[in-house]
């Protein structure tokens, strides 16, 4: 290993170095064999990127960014396709809102589907019942590539589709309510491509294995099945994969509409919800070009930063987030981190912390504070203001935001 003045270069783990932005926060062993595993195959491009809230990952690892000549791990775009933020700001100040913020919460709780209910008879929560037009509109312009891909790949049909758009999903996907150290109020929100975009990702991962097993092709670990070029199934999983990204992101837009028009309701008064917006993917594939070569890039909780690129960086509930500007770093692939990255399981979280414990933490957002959140603990988290240090050379601070109202799923 060898250090930068702002990343650390593992060039010893496989056939590519890996170049870490880790100076300053917890890179978990299980994520280094994890990284070697990766760099050890051969149509991985000149190095790996790692971002400083990079953890451990079911496939391939948190925070990486890998560049592949002629071929894509699926596992490396993740089953979360096109998972990403938004943020808007909006013309209203801190004095506009209320001192109880409890009846905003709860309108955006009503507004926008949340969270997963199961069992017999019972009626999924996280999931549209009656469509809203909106929703209805946003699937008009997804649902012929969508019946082009079902057509090919029928497994994919059988899933939640057009009920899920527009919902938040579960786990750390969140809608909030922020302030700026000006005292502009903002809308924020994470989800991704919900209940059809873990389809595709789950049957690719598992048409990958097959054709490794097919060709006899040995790995490092199966979940690290890749699709070539040419291959039976590359440029359907592409395809679907961009498709996955665009339903991405018209479901953070249904989102967002939804949430302004809640807060315009309780606050009785219109206002301007977009005098800045950002919008942003953090698990997705791209075609890029990188030294010297043609290549597929994913990024696996990480966030495109070109020069001048807008991306947003969250921290966890009850800690700052960031709304920051790309340095374009080329050792990096022009990326970012993605949030601040856990450090605990949810299952560890749930043993080690209490109702009391998240209370404390989340002191003063107006948010559930029950046993369904602990695992979402702020403390199950990297310090979001280490790894904002750990990466000044890939991004600047353009606004500095703290939430005071937090949805989760």
């Amino acid at each position: 290993m060898c250090n930068h003045d702002n990343y650390q270069v593992f060039d010893q783990l496989g056939r590519v170095p890996v170049k870490a932005w880790v100076n300053g926060v917890p890179f978990e062993n299980e994520a280094r064999k994890q990284l070697a595993n990766i760099a050890s195959m051969d149509l991985v491009h000149s190095h790996i990127a790692v971002m400083p809230d990079v953890h451990l990952g079911k496939g391939a690892t948190i925070g990486s960014v890998i560049p592949s000549v002629n071929a894509v791990i699926p596992a490396a775009v993740g089953v979360d396709i096109g998972c990403g933020m938004v943020a808007n700001k909006t013309s209203l100040k801190a004095r506009d809102l209320p001192d109880s913020l409890k009846e905003i919460r709860h309108a955006f709780e009503a507004a926008v589907p949340h969270g997963r209910s199961s069992g017999r008879g019972r009626r999924d929560t996280g999931a549209w019942h009656d469509l809203p037009e909106l929703v209805v509109a946003g699937w008009s312009t997804l649902a012929q590539r969508f019946e082009k891909i079902c057509s090919k790949h029928p497994a994919i049909r059988q899933t939640n589709n057009i009920n899920h758009l527009g919902t938040m999903g579960t786990g750390n996907h969140f809608l909030e309510l922020c302030l700026d150290t000006e005292g502009s109020v903002w809308l924020m929100l994470h989800s991704g491509s919900r209940g059809v975009g873990n389809r595709i990702g789950t049957y690719f991962i598992e048409l990958a294995r097959k054709e490794m097993e097919r060709h006899q092709i040995q790995l490092p670990d199966m979940d690290l099945a890749y699709l070539e070029e040419g291959s039976e199934y590359f440029d359907d999983y592409v395809e679907a994969v961009e498709w996955a990204q665009d339903y991405a992101a018209i479901n953070r837009d249904i989102m967002m509409k939804n949430a302004i028009a809640a807060l315009q309701k309780v606050l009785g008064r219109p206002f301007e919800s977009a005098k800045l917006a950002v919008n942003c993917h953090h698990n997705y594939v791209s075609r890029e070009h990188h030294f010297g070569k043609d290549c597929y890039v994913t990024r696996k909780g990480a966030v495109r930063a070109q020069q001048g690129e807008m991306g947003i960086i969250p921290g966890s509930m009850g800690a700052r987030s960031y709304i920051v500007r790309g340095l374009g770093n080329p050792q990096s692939f022009n990326s970012c981190s993605h949030g601040a990255g856990r450090v605990m399981s949810r299952t560890k979280a749930k043993k080690v912390y209490s109702i009391a414990d998240q209370e404390a933490a989340t002191a003063g957002v107006e948010c559930r504070k029950d046993e369904g959140m602990i695992d979402e603990i702020p403390h199950a988290y990297k310090d979001i203001d280490k790894v904002m240090a750990a990466q000044q050379d890939l991004v600047e601070v353009v606004h500095t935001l703290k939430q005071i109202v937090c949805v989760k799923g």
